[in-house]
C-alpha cells in the first residue's frame, strides 16, 4: 500500500507546513508582552477569546500551528485531512483580516499596508481548499482506474491459462 498522498500534493503541502510549523514553533515562548498583543489583536476580532488569558491563547495557538504544520509535512496523514485543518485555520487567519478595523481599503477586499501581512494568508487559504478537493474528490476515480488496471492483469492471466489449456 502507498502513502496517501501523490506527487503533485508534496509541493503545496511541504510549501504550507513548513511556513506553519516554523510560525507555530516560534510561538512557544512567547513572553507575557507577545502573547497580550496577539490575544489582543485575535479578541477584538473573536470575542469569545476574550475570557482566555493571553499566555493560555498563545500556547493553544502555537500548538495549533505546530499541529497543522506537522499533520501537512507528514506523509501518512491523509490529504483530505491536512486539507481540511488548513482551510480551518487559514480561515480563521483570514477572518481576523476580514473583520479586523483598518486591514482592508474603505469598500475593498484589498488591503491597506497594516492588512497586507494577513491577507497575504489567502494563499493558505487556497492551499488548503486545493488539498481538500484532491483529497475528497480525486480520490474515487483513482482507486477505480487501479481496481480496472487489478482486473485487466486477471482478464490477460486468465486468458492465457486458457490458451495453454486449450494448445
Amino acid at each position: 500500500m502507498g502513502l496517501p498522498i501523490t506527487l503533485s500534493e508534496i509541493a503545496p503541502r511541504i510549501s504550507a507546513g513548513a511556513f506553519i510549523l516554523n510560525s507555530g514553533l516560534g510561538k512557544r515562548g512567547a513572553d507575557e508582552e507577545a502573547a497580550a498583543g496577539m490575544h489582543g489583536f485575535a479578541s477584538g476580532t473573536y470575542p469569545f477569546l476574550a475570557s482566555v488569558p493571553p499566555q493560555q491563547f498563545a500556547k493553544a495557538l502555537s500548538t495549533a500551528e505546530i499541529a497543522v504544520g506537522a499533520a501537512l509535512l507528514t506523509p501518512f496523514v491523509p490529504t483530505a485531512v491536512a486539507g481540511a485543518a488548513l482551510t480551518a485555520f487559514s480561515g480563521g487567519l483570514l477572518g481576523l483580516y476580514l473583520k479586523t478595523p483598518g486591514m482592508r481599503k474603505e469598500g475593498s477586499l484589498a488591503p491597506t499596508e497594516q492588512g497586507l501581512a494577513i491577507a497575504k494568508d489567502s494563499w493558505l487559504l487556497g492551499i488548503g481548499i486545493g488539498l481538500l478537493v484532491r483529497g475528497t474528490i480525486d480520490r474515487e476515480p483513482r482507486r477505480v482506474r487501479k481496481a480496472a488496471k487489478t482486473l485487466d492483469k486477471a482478464n490477460k492471466r486468465a486468458a492465457k491459462a486458457r490458451k495453454r489449456l486449450g494448445d
